[in-house]
């Protein structure tokens, strides 16, 4: 079963995206919110699965709302949704550790498979505009004062496996069970690798690998 919040200030969105989620026998609608303070309440009490964010609501907008859900409950997943192909917000919310994004007007049957890639681990990055995402943490992280520090030389041989893992989109669990390790291990390699490259989240890490081209970008959702 796959735990949701939905978190839009519009009453009438958030019902369109319950009605589509709700035909599917393994997601589950735990809560709403329609303002960023709400969306960080519901989260840390519901403990959701994927959260569907909104980048512009009342009181708090989402890229500060996702910031403040992750540093708490760095185990949700959060999908940004928004209008707009290019909005610094989106690339701002990715920063703190948002899944990817989707546009508010996708066909129902791309929100639930993005949905479900999310869901597995996987890094949601349109292709039609991974490429500037990716420019743009190029040149904020990685061509930063501190570049020398994201080098993968750096990484051990197993901590380059583990990257790697991670940048195809496979949980910490599968991982664990892939290398024959505990899954605390795992967690802790990743700390280990995030101190390494100076970066904050497994989405930097999936961004990161994925520039360096361990992974390469998807064609589509």
């Amino acid at each position: 079963m796959i735990r949701f919040l939905i978190c839009d200030d519009h009453a009438l969105f958030r019902q369109g995206i319950k009605n589509i989620l709700e035909l599917e026998d393994d997601f589950r609608i735990i809560g709403e919110a329609s303002t960023g303070r709400e969306a960080i309440r519901y989260a840390l009490e519901t403990k959701p699965d994927i959260i569907l964010m909104d980048i512009q609501m009342p009181e708090l907008d989402g890229v500060v709302a996702t910031k403040e859900i992750l540093t708490e409950y760095p185990e949700a997943k959060v999908i940004i949704l928004t209008m707009y192909r290019q909005n610094n917000y989106v690339f701002e919310a990715i920063k703190a550790g948002a899944m990817g994004y989707m546009l508010k007007d996708a066909d129902a049957n791309d929100l639930i498979h993005a949905i479900r890639r999310v869901a597995g681990g996987e890094t949601l990055l349109n292709a039609e505009i991974a490429a500037s995402i990716l420019d743009d943490f190029g040149k904020v992280v990685l061509e930063s004062p501190d570049s020398h520090d994201h080098k993968l030389s750096e990484l051990t041989e197993r901590e380059t496996t583990i990257l790697r893992y991670l940048a195809k989109g496979v949980s910490n669990q599968e991982i664990a069970e892939a290398l024959n390790v505990s899954e605390k291990t795992i967690r802790n390699r990743l700390s280990e690798i995030f101190s390494k490259l100076r970066i904050n989240n497994r989405t930097q890490a999936a961004l990161y690998a994925l520039k360096e081209g361990i992974a390469k970008l998807p064609e589509k959702f």
